[in-house]
């Protein structure tokens, strides 16, 4: 069963001193600053390499070919890429205070995978042409995957290993479902081939616009969630003393995870490991405090989208790789540590 949090750990929810917000307060400046650099390499590298000076002229001054490689093709894809990638990284720390699982992330817990069967699904059989509808295709799919791996996990005494298993098991088949899909329908197969690799190559202005109000609402409320979800992650009797609603909480914290996947993988097909590697990250300089965890998520999560995106170009040039693919490659390594490290912190 879930555990309450050891007494250190409590401690650590302790007000900080001013000096420790200040240092926190300026690693989120500087991991603001990265993201900008990150973000400006993304307009920058690709196919074709452009010079900062060009990337300049391109967005401001020039309607011709650097016009339109920075602002009809690589702007809108950093863009999608920066709301994508604080999208993942938000809705994993709230999944992992939410379960109290540090191995919980959407794709994962299956999250992910019921987004990407509901949109195909709904692309395949329903005729289902628009972004608008796929997300809430997306919406239903995460939701009830969500609500399976809840229960197959224990529900209320579910642990981290049962939810992983349980979301590990329902991923596998609903993956199975989807390579199934697309090799008995070869039309399918050529809309979707990219898509569920997640892939950024399809973003326009329009993908951005239609996602935006579901990401920016998630976003909101995930960031609002902030303190009453540290009373959660000290266990229930505390909370319930500290004068959390943790039905409330439980609920708005769920419904957020699922909003910011539901569209993040309407808008780019399903990429996993993002959120479940930032909030370690983070977590490792911030503590335990969700206060700085899900701003810095929010921030550093687009950093190792828009940097693995960034890769997937300049590795495979003429060619790219999908982002979903490097990030599953940079990921799976990472997943083994932490299990690794986690299982030897028990013995």
């Amino acid at each position: 069963m879930l555990v309450d949090s050891p007494p250190e750990q409590r401690a650590e929810h302790a007000p900080a001193p001013p000096t420790r917000h200040m240092a926190r307060a300026l690693g989120l400046l500087l991991s603001v600053v990265l993201l900008a650099l990150v973000a400006l390499a993304s307009i920058a590298l690709g196919a074709k390499g452009l010079s900062p000076a060009q990337v300049w002229h391109g967005l401001f001054h020039d309607t011709g070919t650097y016009g339109d490689v920075v602002v009809g093709e690589r702007l809108s894809r950093t863009v999608l890429g920066l709301l994508v990638g604080a999208a993942l990284g938000l809705s994993g720390a709230v999944l992992q205070a939410l379960t109290r699982n540090p191995l919980a992330d959407p794709g994962l817990l299956g999250i992910n995978a019921g987004a990407s069967a509901a949109v195909v699904t709904a692309m395949t059989y329903l005729g289902v042409t628009s972004l608008t509808g796929y997300v809430w295709f997306a919406f239903l799919g995460a939701a009830a995957v969500g609500g399976l791996v809840w229960f197959l996990g224990g529900s209320r005494g579910a642990t981290p290993v049962r939810l992983a298993l349980a979301g590990t098991a329902i991923t596998a088949a609903l993956y199975g479902y989807l390579q199934a899909v697309m090799i008995t329908d070869g039309a399918a197969l050529g809309k979707m081939r990219f898509w569920t690799v997640g892939s950024l190559v399809s973003a326009t202005d329009s993908t951005i616009a239609q996602v935006l109000p579901f990401l920016a609402v998630g976003m909101v409320l995930a960031l609002a969630l902030a303190r009453p979800l540290n009373a959660v992650e000290m266990g229930d009797d505390t909370a319930r003393a500290l004068g959390a609603n943790l039905d409330r909480t439980r609920a708005l914290a769920m419904l957020s995870a699922v909003v910011l996947c539901g569209a993040a993988t309407a808008a780019c097909g399903p990429i996993m490991f993002v959120g479940l590697m930032v909030p370690h990250v983070v977590r490792s300089f911030t503590g335990p405090d969700l206060r700085w965890i899900l701003p810095y998520a929010t921030v550093l999560a687009p950093v190792l989208l828009l940097g693995s995106d960034v890769l997937g170009r300049v590795v495979a040039r003429p060619a790219e790789l999908q982002v979903g693919i490097v990030t599953a490659i940079i990921g799976g390594p990472v997943f083994i540590f932490l299990v690794r490290r986690r299982r030897t912190a028990q013995l």
